[in-house]
């Protein structure tokens, strides 16, 4: 019988990265790197995130697709990997100026679409997002400053704090800025088209490959100046909740905030993620107790409806089926 699991983190070097997962949450971070991500759950070709807790432990998520899918799963649509990865982020420095491709597109590219979200976790003074081109930058006048110093003024920045949030549709121009540690929720895909990479080098110590035809067929160019998203919270049962995005046949993601000591339903149905971003955060499903801190994954399988969730001033992310 399934209960609801925690997974040992996968860490990825990037030229981006520093070592902030390790001050802010506790990772045990392989010294001498710069990490730039931790794959919290994830079922990627040659990369599947390995069951922490519980009687299941030392199995992987790939087996565990080969296994109980339906289980784990119930009626949500799959290709026979988990549909969703999700990660922490931490951006020492700017990531690359990027798009992932729409589903049509990517099919005709040879990738994967890949549509995700962003919650502000740890934001410096003078962190920013990038999303979209701003007004008055015309595909032509894109093509034309593309690789050029004057580049960077056609994109659209937008400053963060932490508990802000931004929706990426895949053919969304985007870039995670500098001085920022975000929680992103993504479909299950590794499809990213480079464009622009601030003149550097990689890991290698040579430049990274740019994909500039197979961007310019993904971006959206109507996508101007978009926002984040608002933070409106509403009440619930024992609970406030906020939508952080919505895509619909993808997932459905909320920023909830417990208000009560006394245990409630955890809210949505199906297979969920979550994902502590502040205090602490009970959960009891079939005989399993997890604790979660900030920083923390666990997914709870669809065949746990009636997983019980505590913790007075505990707040996470819910990621369910849309």
């Amino acid at each position: 019988m399934l209960y609801p699991l925690t997974f040992e983190p996968i860490f990825q070097e990037r030229v981006w990265g520093g070592r902030r997962l390790e001050t802010l949450f506790g990772k045990s971070l392989p010294p001498g790197q710069s990490i730039g991500e931790s794959w919290e759950i994830a079922d990627r070709p040659g990369t599947a995130s390995v069951i922490a807790n519980g009687p299941l432990a030392g199995h992987d998520l790939r087996w565990l697709m080969q296994n109980h899918a339906d289980a784990l799963l119930g009626d949500l649509p799959h290709n026979g990997r988990f549909p969703w990865l999700a990660k922490l982020l931490d951006a020492q420095a700017d990531l690359s100026v990027q798009v992932h491709p729409p589903a049509a597109v990517a099919a005709q590219l040879g990738g994967d679409p890949k549509t995700e979200a962003w919650y502000v976790s740890h934001a410096e003074a003078d962190a920013r997002f990038i999303a979209g081109s701003r007004p008055g930058v015309t595909r032509e006048k894109f093509e034309a400053q593309l690789g050029t110093v004057d580049f960077p003024l056609c994109l659209n920045e937008l400053p963060v704090t932490a508990g802000d949030a931004m929706f990426l549709p895949s053919g969304r121009l985007h870039a995670l800025g500098a001085g920022t540690v975000v929680f992103e929720i993504q479909q299950n895909s590794d499809t990213t088209y480079r464009l622009y990479d601030w003149n550097r080098t990689g890991l290698d110590g040579q430049p990274r490959e740019l994909h500039l035809a197979e961007a310019l067929q993904c971006i959206d160019f109507d996508v101007v100046k978009p926002r984040l998203h608002p933070r409106d919270y509403h009440p619930a049962n024992g609970h406030t909740t906020r939508l952080v995005a919505v895509a619909p046949k993808i997932f459905l993601i909320e920023h909830i905030q417990m208000e009560t000591d006394a245990a409630i339903v955890l809210p949505g149905k199906g297979v969920r993620i979550i994902a502590v971003t502040d205090g602490r955060l009970t959960l009891d499903g079939a005989g399993e107790t997890l604790v979660l801190n900030p920083g923390q994954f666990a997914l709870v399988p669809a065949c746990l409806e009636t997983t019980a969730a505590r913790g007075v001033d505990a707040q996470f992310l819910l990621t369910r089926s849309a």
